[in-house]
């Protein structure tokens, strides 16, 4: 028999996904009202361009956590391809798309290397990861012979830095960006109510039209203020558009290929997945090369927003990333997460770091806020297996 629940059934149904949308509203409204400029365009915007490459980190990171493993290494491995993609264009003045090709090759083979020592050779992901973070730096080092390597220009500073503007025209608010975002939306009702459909073809329960339809509302009108703020500053960041790509891609790969389903089944009951039949070796090797690849992504975003390439790098971008998918809802044991939830989680994250750093709150602080942050969020999840058991 079909269902309808209300508000309360919904929101504790998926607390974890209720949890932190909540916290990030409460986030938002409270650096809005502490600094006047915090949601201004032009730090909207700030906000993006600071922190793709940590979202980028967190989509592959929340398939290795759901996999039941970890990567310490993604933050070198992002100096290691920045490296080498400014070795390629800077030093040996190679064109950009060949400095780009270098740089996911290296990320596909560190990948390689890491998955197979954690799926074909049994090394325990955590040890693997923490020896290709020291071999990464390492490497880096050498790449760029302990020295900084700038400027990229061009076309490959664009990537982190460029916008769309003016190619519908508009004044003082980009035209182009306000139709990309309605399309979006658009986008989301048509695919939300294709699968409210199809759960109530299921006879599953789904939430009353009323909610549904103020659902719809609400996320349109965030999504399309969002993109006004935006229009209004600079037009749609490049980096924004190729961070909607891969969240869609992946959200996709999660969730409707065979390849998703084993990741969950791995992470959920390893045992119960192998006499299911399920290549557990492939699927963990594959976890890592993809991993990799994100890794060569973001270390492309990240040499092109500074500009250049230097030795330290990435330094704690690995904690940033696995920090967004905990406080995203994926579990520690593996088993549970989305790429929405990391995406959250992610700009939790951000959100935290810009604010405070906007209210000239010391660095020292500002690691303490995100180390007390991150242990509420595990918190939470143990606390919601408990009451689950129960």
């Amino acid at each position: 028999m079909t269902g309808i629940m209300n508000l309360r059934e919904i929101l504790t149904s998926n607390l974890r996904q209720s949890g932190i949308l909540v916290a990030f509203v409460a986030i938002v409204a409270l650096f809005a009202l502490l600094h006047p400029n915090f949601l201004s365009p032009g730090n909207i915007t700030n906000i993006v361009l600071q922190y793709s490459y940590i979202l980028i980190l967190a989509i592959g990171m929340v398939i290795v956590i759901i996999g039941g493993h970890i990567d310490l290494s993604v933050g070198s491995l992002v100096a290691l391809t920045g490296a080498v993609s400014a070795v390629v264009v800077i030093k040996n003045g190679q064109p950009w798309w060949v400095g780009v090709l270098a740089a996911l090759a290296v990320g596909l083979l560190a990948g390689v290397w890491q998955g197979f020592w954690v799926a074909y050779v049994g090394i325990p992901a955590f040890i693997v990861t923490l020896a290709g973070m020291l071999i990464f730096r390492g490497l880096t080092f050498r790449v760029l012979d302990n020295i900084s390597l700038s400027p990229f220009g061009g076309t490959y500073y664009e990537f982190a830095n460029g916008f769309q503007n003016g190619l519908l025209g508009g004044r003082g608010v980009d035209v182009f960006t306000l139709v990309i975002f309605g399309i979006a939306v658009a986008g989301y009702a048509v695919n939300s109510w294709r699968n409210r459909r199809a759960a109530l073809s299921y006879h599953q329960e789904v939430g009353s039209l009323a909610l549904f339809v103020l659902k719809i509302v609400v996320f349109g009108a965030v999504v399309m203020w969002f993109g006004y703020q935006l229009a209004s500053s600079r037009g749609l960041p490049n980096v924004l558009i190729l961070l909607a790509i891969l969240i869609l891609a992946y959200g996709l790969i999660t969730q409707k290929t065979v390849f998703g389903r084993n990741v969950y089944a791995i992470g959920g009951n390893l045992h119960a997945a192998q006499l299911s039949g399920v290549k557990v070796k492939k699927v963990n090797f594959l976890i890592f090369v993809n991993m990799g690849l994100l890794a060569s992504v973001a270390g492309i975003v990240f040499s092109s927003r500074m500009n250049g390439a230097q030795p330290g790098a990435g330094n704690m971008f690995e904690l940033d990333a696995i920090a967004a998918c905990f406080i995203g809802g994926a579990a520690v044991t593996g088993g549970v997460g989305r790429v929405s939830g990391a995406m959250i989680g992610g700009l939790i994250m951000a959100v935290m770091s810009n604010g405070m750093q906007l209210m000239g709150i010391d660095q020292s602080v500002q690691q303490v806020v995100k180390g007390l942050v991150l242990l509420l969020a595990v918190a939470f999840d143990v606390y919601n297996k408990r009451r689950a058991g129960n």
